[in-house]
């Protein structure tokens, strides 16, 4: 399974993208459906894309004004109603846990059964899991929404 994660700069082109390991996950199936599920992340396995800001950038991500690692060290995600549109498509009802804080999301997904796999992208505001950043011109400066790329191996 792969969690890949991007954040842009707000007036600048340009931006970070990296990926988050998952430590544990499952999903529930009713008959032939995928009918819930959750899944951990490991806030520790995080990294950058590119390779050039490993050591600065994600060890500034791990702080206490981004996502406070030592303190949180995972984050997860559960499902808490699955909606098809069809058999293949769905539409996601979650919580999202982040820092301790809770928060319902949802995001509509594909699940490839020939693959073993489902997939999605989602946007979530980061600021609503105290995702900030103490200084508030560079605060300012970065997206608030943070995009999830997501490929979940059945």
């Amino acid at each position: 399974s792969e969690l890949k994660w991007s954040c842009d700069m707000e007036f600048y082109f340009g931006g970070h993208h990296g990926e988050v390991d998952f430590k544990e996950g499952y999903f529930i199936k009713t008959g032939k459906k995928i009918s819930g599920g959750a899944f951990v992340i490991d806030m520790n396995r995080m990294s950058d894309e590119s390779g050039e800001y490993e050591n600065g950038l994600i060890s500034h991500l791990k702080d206490p004004d981004f996502f406070d690692v030592k303190l949180y060290q995972t984050s997860k995600l559960v499902f808490t109603n699955v909606i098809y549109y069809d058999s293949t498509h769905m539409r996601i009802n979650a919580n999202l846990t982040i820092k301790d804080i809770t928060l319902p999301i949802f995001f509509n997904a594909e699940v490839d059964f020939n693959k073993k796999q489902l997939t999605t992208r989602f946007k979530i505001d980061r600021t609503l899991w105290g995702i900030t950043y103490n200084n508030k011109v560079k605060n300012d400066a970065i997206s608030d929404a943070i995009a999830f790329q997501v490929t979940l191996k059945l």
